[in-house]
């Protein structure tokens, strides 16, 4: 998500291309072509000029629901209801070839989905499929100590900085199998036992009332992840406990 403005000039932005599987958008403005996945504009008068980011994470709507109850829904407009995306797009969309040759040496398929983060220039890709395993990831990315984890849901992600007060703190997901699949997340820090949330907050114990601090996460192919981060990182799963 990027800010429609650019040094204080408002643009107006509409759907021009795809590449690489990203959206091209083009501005009524001054009819540069803008990269999604980067918010740089790749042609046109302000070629090479970037998009500020504003934080935003993808989540199930139940998650969102949850979170935000006073929050407001765009309504589809039955006007466009033939040019909608069917339900299942995803599922065509992953029998596409990509656009990439494959390289033996990858630790993954080209279309194995990744929560990737991008910290002090360093990035690093987590798959889907082990998040879904281990429910919580500690690491460190660009010096900064981090966990990434998935919801109840097992498909919303979100990462964090682990630190508050400039204490590192371990976190852990609960795992109990009396959970039922969809219930909100808790997790518990080693240090001090308090209780956090989905969304960062600590609800119970020594810290409740604390905020960690959130690190953007972008759901994607690997193939794509690799295109746009080349210097970036696998994460390689570590003994199960």
């Amino acid at each position: 998500m990027w800010e429609a403005r650019i040094d204080g000039r408002p643009l107006r932005f509409r759907l021009t291309g795809i590449n690489n599987q990203n959206f091209i958008m083009r501005d009524g403005e001054t009819g540069s072509w803008w990269q999604q996945v980067t918010g740089e504009a790749i042609q046109g008068p302000l070629r090479g000029k970037r998009l500020e980011a504003v934080f935003c994470d993808e989540v199930s709507f139940a998650i969102w629901r949850r979170e935000t109850p006073q929050g407001r829904v765009l309504r589809p407009d039955e006007r466009m209801s033939d040019r909608y995306a069917p339900p299942d797009w995803e599922d065509h969309l992953a029998t596409l070839p990509v656009v990439t040759a494959s390289d033996p040496a990858d630790p993954f398929a080209p279309r194995t989905l990744v929560a990737g983060v991008s910290v002090n220039g360093e990035s690093r890709a987590y798959p889907l499929r082990e998040l879904q395993a281990e429910r919580l990831i500690l690491d460190r990315v660009g010096g900064v100590p981090l966990f990434v984890v998935i919801g109840g849901d097992d498909a919303s992600v979100r990462a964090f900085d682990r630190r508050v007060d400039g204490r590192e703190l371990e976190f852990f997901a609960s795992r109990s199998d009396s959970i039922p699949p969809g219930s909100p997340l808790h997790l518990l820090d080693g240090e001090t036992g308090s209780t956090w949330d989905f969304t960062g907050a600590a609800v119970r114990g020594p810290l409740s009332g604390k905020q960690l601090t959130k690190i953007a996460v972008m759901r994607e192919y690997w193939f794509d992840w690799r295109i746009y981060h080349p210097q970036a990182t696998a994460y390689a799963p570590g003994p199960r406990h």
